[in-house]
């Protein structure tokens, strides 16, 4: 299993399904513990009822179907399924609203979640400005949805999910690469109160992958992917919303520094090495 789980890690996110495939026949024993610790990358699905999309992961799917945070429907419909309860619902929706404009949100009106909390009332005055000012925006568009559900600690699990697609042909507004992906995965689970204190664990996950085409740079690939872990005691006089989104805008800053670092910042010095710019070439020269 260690091994395997190895493998999973050093894989490039767009093998990881493949690769899952031939590890669960080699594997079989070992299957629910395999599908339960591997992240995919994320698949999008329409919901029919009110023409939004959402994200599918294991933490909405139920069978074969996939509940919509949108209608609470699942898609196709599935009969004796289980469903959030009404107070844990009500959570879901608001959650959900908020983490839209989050991942459209201008870095010159420096929302954060307290902020987005607050201006809750003015939703539709934030979401124009949003949608306006396209050329400087946190994630630029891209997908997110919000999961809820009861957990058996008397406390409840919350999964955040991002998929921004950056390609020429996505939905991302930027479409500089020829394919690019960002898939991000924040599990968080919420503990009980305890005087006036909640315990918040999260546990995220960031897959990369881009590649770039043109005559410029040529033909470069780059894909990746990192998970970290974080635990945070925050009061609970401040709601759920905003605790959970201060651990999710720390977390989010720490895996992209991260991946600047190990992924491109390794990158450019290995290319660096190799073939040194005309400047640096020529200072290493011997005088002739």
């Amino acid at each position: 299993m260690e091994a395997a789980m190895g493998l999973m890690r050093r894989m490039p996110p767009r093998y990881s399904e493949t690769t899952l495939s031939a590890l669960l026949s080699l594997l079989p024993r070992r299957s629910s513990d395999l599908v339960s610790q591997v992240d995919l990358p994320l698949q999008v699905l329409c919901d029919m009822d009110n023409g939004k999309e959402f994200i599918l992961c294991e933490y909405n799917r139920d069978a074969d179907s996939y509940r919509s945070p949108w209608s609470n429907k699942y898609h196709p419909p599935l009969e004796d399924a289980p469903y959030p309860s009404s107070e844990l619902r009500k959570l879901e929706i608001e959650a959900n609203n908020i983490f839209a404009i989050y991942c459209d949100q201008p870095n010159s009106i420096k929302l954060d979640f307290y902020a987005i909390i607050l201006c809750n009332i003015c939703f539709i005055i934030v979401r124009f400005l949003c949608l306006t000012n396209k050329n400087n925006t946190y994630y630029e568009g891209g997908i997110s949805s919000v999961y809820m559900w009861e957990n058996d600690n008397d406390g409840f699990v919350v999964c955040f999910l991002i998929k921004k697609d950056g390609s020429k042909n996505g939905q991302g507004r930027r479409g500089y690469l020829e394919e690019g992906a960002w898939d991000a995965i924040h599990v968080i689970e919420v503990g009980p109160e305890e005087e006036g204190t909640m315990r918040y664990c999260l546990t995220s996950t960031v897959m990369l992958s881009l590649t770039t085409d043109d005559e410029s740079s040529g033909i470069f690939s780059l894909s990746g992917s990192i998970r970290r872990q974080m635990n945070m005691n925050l009061s609970a006089a401040d709601g759920h919303l905003c605790n959970m989104g201060k651990v999710i805008e720390e977390m989010e800053g720490k895996l992209r520094n991260s991946l600047d670092q190990v992924y491109f910042g390794k990158t450019k010095e290995m290319v660096c090495t190799l073939r040194p710019p005309s400047e640096v070439a020529q200072m290493r020269l011997p005088d002739s």
